[in-house]
């Protein structure tokens, strides 16, 4: 390796850095006038944040709190863990959560000094990739290349993502933008490759970047209670059932579970015609697929019951809720009642 490409790399390696941030955490208890009646303590903490230099957007917990001061900006908040956004000259996002105790203050001091332009030399030749560190599922991950080439050919770029399922939105020599929908708990990694033509292995360079892609957060959607009828006429039930029937049809991915139950003194069998009377109904007369309907068979309470619910796609399905023992049923016309399993 001759001289004059060793002194251009270890020029290379000075400058190959983007920014430097320094962060200082200080914690102090709370001024003596805030303990002055032991009797009643500090409800809140204090975050600190100063910048060299100032003027930088803040924001806690997603909250924009104006700019950073040369001089400590005092903010008063409840104990508790808060997200501290800085966002730097450059545009790029700095993050921390601060874990802040009542009667505490916790100091962040920000210095932020750009890095120098990268120097142009002829080959080899420093190439660099920046993205956000993390991204939302279904944001667009936009990966940018930087390049310090000082020769006169045309520069030849080569991109490619993985996981193999991320999806390229657009593409230019320097910018690659890729759609994160379905990659939550991946990684998207982006490699490029760069070439002057000339086909010298110091005029062909790679790079690569990467960036996390979070899951959207997971939310249960609960089953709903559409309606209840206790030693009700059939007339009524159906009534109750056509509504049922329009709420399934304005919702094709909703199910329904019909929670039938019996009386203490209802006749042996009555939830399971119940149950039985109130999915035939939905199907022949409202067109109401069979896979749709779940019948259940809840048990007894003092009177027939039937139970009608909604649930949406994913929601957790509804438990029969009886209110009378089974020994404790006097069934009309003798016999021994009986619980059946339920069925769809």
């Amino acid at each position: 390796m001759s001289k004059a490409t060793l002194n251009r790399r270890r020029a290379y390696g000075k400058f190959a850095f983007a920014a430097l941030l320094a962060l200082t955490f200080c914690m102090a208890h709370p001024a003596s006038n805030v303990y002055a009646n032991k009797k009643k303590p500090a409800k809140y903490g204090s975050i600190k944040i100063l910048s060299t230099p100032g003027g930088l957007p803040i924001e806690i917990d997603g909250q924009a709190q104006g700019v950073t001061t040369a001089d400590y900006r005092s903010f008063d908040l409840n104990p508790g863990v808060h997200t501290v956004v800085v966002t730097m000259p450059n545009g790029q996002r700095w993050s921390r959560e601060i874990d802040l105790a009542a009667g505490r203050i916790k100091c962040v001091a920000i210095n932020y000094r750009p890095a120098p332009p990268l120097p142009k030399s002829p080959c080899p030749y420093p190439v660099s990739i920046s993205v956000d560190g993390e991204v939302n599922e279904g944001d667009v991950i936009t990966f940018t290349a930087e390049t310090a080439y000082s020769g006169t050919s045309p520069l030849n770029y080569s991109w490619q993502v993985n996981p193999s399922s991320a999806k390229i939105l657009s593409h230019t020599d320097n910018k690659i933008t890729v759609d994160s929908t379905g990659l939550g708990g991946q990684r998207v990694t982006a490699t490029l490759v760069v070439d002057d033509g000339s086909g010298e292995a110091a005029c062909r360079q790679t790079a690569q970047a990467a960036t996390y892609v979070k899951p959207p957060e997971h939310h249960e959607v609960p089953s709903r209670q559409f309606d209840v009828c206790c030693s009700c006429s059939f007339d009524d039930q159906k009534a109750r059932l056509d509504n049922l029937a329009v709420e399934l049809q304005n919702d094709p991915t909703a199910t329904t579970y019909i929670i039938a139950y019996g009386g203490r003194t209802s006749r042996v069998g009555m939830a399971d015609l119940l149950g039985s009377r109130a999915q035939e109904y939905l199907m022949s007369a409202r067109g109401i697929d069979s896979s749709r309907i779940v019948v259940l068979d809840g048990g007894f309470r003092e009177e027939d019951c039937v139970e009608l619910w909604i649930i949406p796609r994913g929601a957790t399905p509804p438990q029969p809720t009886p209110t009378v023992q089974a020994g404790d049923v006097r069934p009309a016309g003798g016999g021994t009642p009986r619980r059946r399993r339920g069925r769809n």
